[in-house]
């Protein structure tokens, strides 16, 4: 009985083994040897054509004292912060009207959830033509005439707004799906004590959601940092880099100026921002986040 057992345990191993081989394969292959590969070449010069060779931290230095870099360093905090505030706010309204049983909400829940499921490429087609200074949807609708995608002051709230638009459905739908697990009886209870919707929002609601908002925050502010599809699409970096972020700019230097050993330094630059920020937020997930414990 007991060789049974253990040939079942060993034959259960190995087809486990079996089954996650081809994703460890994958990791490594696609992901693991990149990432080192990477980290090698931001201490290293290469266009791709010759060989290359070993310059130190001279690409750190070059990123540092290069003007534009700032400029997009800049670019990238004001696109991301941008967006994960009004890219959680925004949801967590809508989640809460919805939630109170409002009619049509399922046609809201499917209207509002429609942008994220788009392919990037349509939403950047159809938002450039929204934004077109001549014959945009915007402006004629308005009677305004603004250069939106070709003007320095409102290219990149052009891009945050389209941002924010896309991004609402999935947030909105993460926090419905924690509203519908809070019991109805807090929110009696609240009211038979005299609550206003506003009261109850604050102190109940909030409270309950504040797992979930923490969890929102932090995956939508990652997701901002890297940005580069909406970018390329529509503005790529201009006019005169005032919409250029990060990722773009390693996009530039790896493939159009040829220049991997920059954009490798930028490409661990960015993951120690973006490292930096969710270790802050984590560190003070207490303070956030009701009755958390370690």
């Amino acid at each position: 009985m007991k060789k049974l057992f253990n040939n079942l345990f060993d034959n259960a191993q190995f087809a486990g083994i079996t089954f996650i081989l081809p994703a460890i394969i994958g990791t490594v292959i696609f992901i693991i040897i990149p990432v080192i590969c990477s980290f090698g070449l931001s201490f290293a010069k290469w266009d791709l054509l010759n060989p290359i060779s070993f310059v130190g931290l001279e690409n750190y230095k070059n990123v540092i004292n290069d003007s534009v870099f700032w400029q997009i360093l800049l670019n990238t905090f004001v696109f991301a912060i941008s967006t994960s505030v009004f890219g959680v706010i925004i949801p967590l309204i809508l989640a809460a009207i919805i939630n109170s049983k409002i009619r049509g909400s399922d046609f809201f829940k499917t209207a509002y959830f429609l942008p994220f499921i788009t392919p990037m490429v349509v939403i950047g087609i159809v938002w450039g033509w929204m934004f077109d200074p001549n014959i945009g949807l915007i402006n004629q609708l308005f009677h305004i005439h603004i250069n939106w995608l070709y003007d320095t002051k409102f290219a990149m709230p052009a891009l945050i707004i389209v941002s924010v638009w896309k991004l609402i459905g999935y947030n909105m739908i993460i926090f419905l799906s924690t509203l519908s697990t809070i019991s109805n009886s807090l929110f009696e209870a609240a009211k038979i004590d005299g609550a206003n919707s506003f009261q109850v929002f604050k102190n109940i609601t909030l409270p309950m959601l504040s797992p979930t908002i923490f969890f929102v925050v932090i995956i939508t502010t990652i997701s901002s940092f890297q940005v580069f599809d909406l970018i390329y699409l529509m503005t790529q970096g201009g006019p005169f880099n005032s919409t250029n972020v990060l990722v773009y700019s390693i996009y530039q230097n790896a493939f159009e100026y040829f220049n991997v050993g920059k954009a490798s330094a930028l490409a661990y630059i960015l993951f120690a921002i973006i490292l930096v920020l969710t270790l802050i937020q984590w560190k003070f997930r207490k303070k956030i986040v009701y009755n958390e414990i370690d």
